[in-house]
């Protein structure tokens, strides 16, 4: 229940209907006659330890997915803008340019990825973690250090495999829109039959 009234909310809580039940019980014993003269002791207790006892309310977090992916694009783009003024090996940028496009693609169509749980993890998990963590982790060491062990040679396998997911993740993402294509085609092929 979406309301705004706490009093209301408690009353629809799963709380609330468990410390009923409970106490439906304490007045199931009165009725027995095993709760004794302080039956209603008995109940409101019972409808304490129902309500203590059931679990918290889930809390649904609901964002604008239009937001969600803007959010998510501002940070990609400003990955990219900076990695564009850093010291990294000249192959870096443009790397990371591809894969910016690859999930631009999917970005652009905030309400189908919302849709595709799979897809938005994947790609909240490309922006918000393995591109940030593969660029800082090498900008982390110190030049001559990276250029002495290879570093950059290591940064730019990361972003292959970046890359290969995004594309795997976008490819699965649009399958669907390719695959409608595809039926267009052979309608209208037969169509000219």
């Amino acid at each position: 229940m979406a309301t705004s009234d706490p009093v209301l909310r408690y009353l629809a809580s799963w709380k609330n209907l468990a410390g009923c039940t409970a106490g439906l019980a304490g007045l199931l014993l009165h009725f027995a006659g095993l709760a004794g003269s302080y039956w209603v002791v008995v109940v409101v207790g019972l409808y304490g330890v129902g309500a203590l006892a059931a679990p918290p309310e889930r809390i649904v977090l609901v964002t604008d997915p239009e937001q969600e992916a803007g959010e998510l694009r501002r940070e990609l783009d400003a990955l990219v803008l900076r990695v564009r003024d850093l010291r990294v090996p000249d192959e870096v940028p443009p790397k990371l340019a591809e894969i910016a496009e690859v999930l631009r693609g999917v970005l652009d169509r905030p309400r189908e990825l919302r849709a595709d749980p799979d897809a938005l993890h994947a790609v909240t998990r490309l922006v918000g973690t393995d591109l940030p963590l593969s660029v800082q982790s090498y900008l982390n060491l110190p030049w001559w250090y990276a250029a002495a062990r290879g570093s950059g040679t290591e940064l730019v396998r990361q972003l292959d495999l970046l890359h290969a997911d995004a594309v795997r993740t976008a490819e699965r993402f649009h399958s669907a829109d390719a695959q409608r294509q595809a039926d267009h085609t052979r309608y209208l092929e037969d169509r000219d039959r």
